[in-house]
């Protein structure tokens, strides 16, 4: 571990630094799975929108 000497005697701990490395682009397959969660969650947003909307209006 990495210390440093600070005035008047006190050690400083740093945390070590993760390896950085370059992101790559998501492949077609990665962008086909993106857009049909991306679907999916905006159908369940809807229907929970939907059913709240429904069971307020319900006296």
């Amino acid at each position: 571990m990495p210390y440093t000497t600070e005035d008047g005697g006190r050690l400083n701990n740093f945390a070590s630094e993760p390896a950085v490395y370059q992101a790559e682009p998501p492949t077609d397959n990665q962008k086909r799975n993106f857009l049909i969660l991306g679907v999916m969650g905006l159908a369940l947003v809807a229907g929970l929108i939907s059913v709240a909307i429904y069971a307020s209006s319900v006296s």
